[in-house]
C-alpha cells in the first residue's frame, strides 16, 4: 500500500546514520539535556536565521511557552485562523485568554489579513477584551502573508507568533519560515516536515530575554540551576534520543527532502491541472509542503473521490473536517457562523494527497490515474 507521508523509506534510507545517532546517546547515557540537544539547537537556530532555538517537548508546549513567557491572561485575545489544527486555540484558552478565530484566504489556506484587521476593530471597538497577540498558521506548509500581518500587528500594537508546525522549510522571498514575527514554534511530531520519532518542539526567537526566559520555563522556571526555581515554570524538554534523530534527518531535510516535495508538488500539478483545484502557492513564497491538499466541489465528490482512492490502497486525509469555531470546547464563545464562510466551504471540499520527499513518478501517475477516472 502507498504510504501517504512514507516515514519508512526515509529510514531505510538513512538507517546506517539513524541507527547509529541512536546507539551512541544509549551507549553514553545522557538522555535528557545530552550534547546533541543543545548542537541541534544551533543547527536549527542556523538553518532558520535567527539567533536562538529553544527546544522543547512538543509543538502545543512550545506555543504555550511563548505565551506564558509574554504573560498572557484572561481578558486578552488572541487572533488565529479558523482552519488549522486544535492546538493554535488550545494553548489560548489554557492560559485563560480568548482566542478569537478568523476566517481564511481561499486560495492560500491562511489567515485573512483584511479578516484579521476586520476582527481586531472590531474587538477594540467592543472593549471587552484587550487585543495582544496574533497566531498565523502556516498552513500545510506554505508561510502566511507576514508583510501585511506585520504590518497590522505594528499598526495595532501587537505581538507575533508564527506557528510553523507545519511551515518549516518553507519561505518568502528567501527569509526562512520559523524566522517572522517576535517569536516562532515548530513541531517535531513524525509526520511533519521535519519529524522525529516521538514527539518534539522548538521555539525561535531573535530577542535574547524571551530566549532566557523560555529557557527557565521549560525546565522548572530554573535558575541557576534546575534546583534554584525562580518562578513557577513546566517540564518541557526535547530528549536526547530525539535530538539525534533529529541530527540525521535535518541533513536530509535540507539536502535534498524539501526540494524533492517541490519536485512532487510539480508533478502532481502537471497532471491534474484542469482536473480539480490544485494549491496556489504565491509569488515569492516557497512551500514545503507538509500537505498536497486540492480542492473539490462539495463534500460528496469529495467523499467520493476519498473512497475511490481507498479501492485502490491509496491514502488521503480530509484537513480538516471541523472548523475551530465548531469545536464543542469551543461553544462557550460567543461566535457567528457566518463569519466563516471560507473556512465552512473549505471543511467539506478539501482532500489531501500522498505527500512525501520519497513518492516516486509512477506513485504520482497512479494517484492522478485514479482522480481522472473519478472525473
Amino acid at each position: 500500500m502507498m504510504e501517504f507521508r512514507d516515514l519508512k523509506t526515509q529510514y531505510q534510507t538513512y538507517k546506517q546514520e539513524i541507527d547509529a545517532a541512536i546507539q551512541k546517546v544509549v551507549t553514553e547515557t545522557n538522555f535528557i539535556g545530552g550534547n546533541e540537544v543543545k548542537e541541534l539547537e544551533q543547527q536549527l537556530a542556523d538553518y532558520v536565521g535567527v539567533k536562538h532555538c529553544i527546544s522543547c517537548a512538543n509543538g502545543t508546549e512550545a506555543m504555550t511557552l511563548v505565551m506564558m513567557s509574554w504573560g498572557i491572561k484572561k481578558g486578552d485575545a488572541v487572533f488565529i485562523p479558523d482552519f488549522t489544527f486544535f492546538s493554535t486555540g488550545e494553548i489560548v484558552s489554557f492560559l485563560g485568554a480568548t482566542p478569537v478565530f478568523v476566517d481564511v484566504d481561499r486560495e492560500t489556506f491562511n489567515i485573512d489579513t483584511i479578516k484579521l484587521e476586520e476582527a481586531i476593530i472590531k474587538t477594540i471597538e467592543e472593549g471587552k477584551l484587550t487585543p495582544k497577540v496574533i497566531i498565523p498558521v502556516d498552513l500545510f506548509g506554505l508561510p502566511a502573508n507576514y508583510p501585511e500581518i506585520e504590518r497590522i500587528a505594528k499598526k495595532y500594537d501587537l505581538l507575533v507568533l508564527e506557528d510553523g508546525a507545519q511551515g518549516f522549510g518553507g519561505n518568502i522571498n528567501g527569509k526562512r519560515a520559523c524566522s517572522f514575527g517576535d517569536a516562532a514554534t515548530t513541531s517535531f511530531f513524525p509526520a511533519k516536515p521535519l519529524g522525529c520519532y516521538g514527539d518534539g518542539g522548538a521555539i525561535f526567537t531573535n530577542d535574547d530575554k524571551l530566549a532566557e526566559l523560555l529557557t527557565s520555563l521549560k525546565v522548572h522556571g530554573k535558575g541557576e540551576n534546575k534546583y534554584d526555581n525562580v518562578r513557577i515554570g513546566v517540564n518541557s524538554r526535547l530528549d536526547t534520543i530525539q535530538a539525534a534523530v533529529l541530527q540525521v534527518k535535518l541533513k536530509a531535510f535540507i539536502d535534498h527532502e524539501v526540494e524533492d516535495v517541490n519536485r512532487v508538488y510539480s508533478l502532481y500539478n502537471e497532471r491534474l491541472n484542469g482536473i480539480v483545484e490544485t494549491p496556489f502557492i504565491p509569488d515569492g513564497f516557497y512551500s514545503s509542503f507538509a500537505q498536497y491538499t486540492i480542492k473539490l466541489k462539495g463534500n460528496e465528490q469529495r467523499d467520493g473521490l476519498q473512497a475511490k482512492l481507498k479501492e485502490y490502497d491509496i491514502p488521503s486525509m480530509v484537513y480538516y473536517v471541523k472548523p475551530m469555531h465548531k469545536q464543542d470546547a469551543f461553544t462557550y464563545l460567543d461566535i457567528n457562523d457566518q463569519d466563516f464562510e471560507i473556512t465552512n466551504k473549505l471543511c467539506d471540499t478539501v482532500l489531501s494527497l500522498p505527500m512525501h520527499p520519497y513518492l516516486s513518478e509512477e506513485e504520482v501517475d497512479k494517484v492522478c490515474d485514479v482522480i481522472k477516472e473519478f472525473n
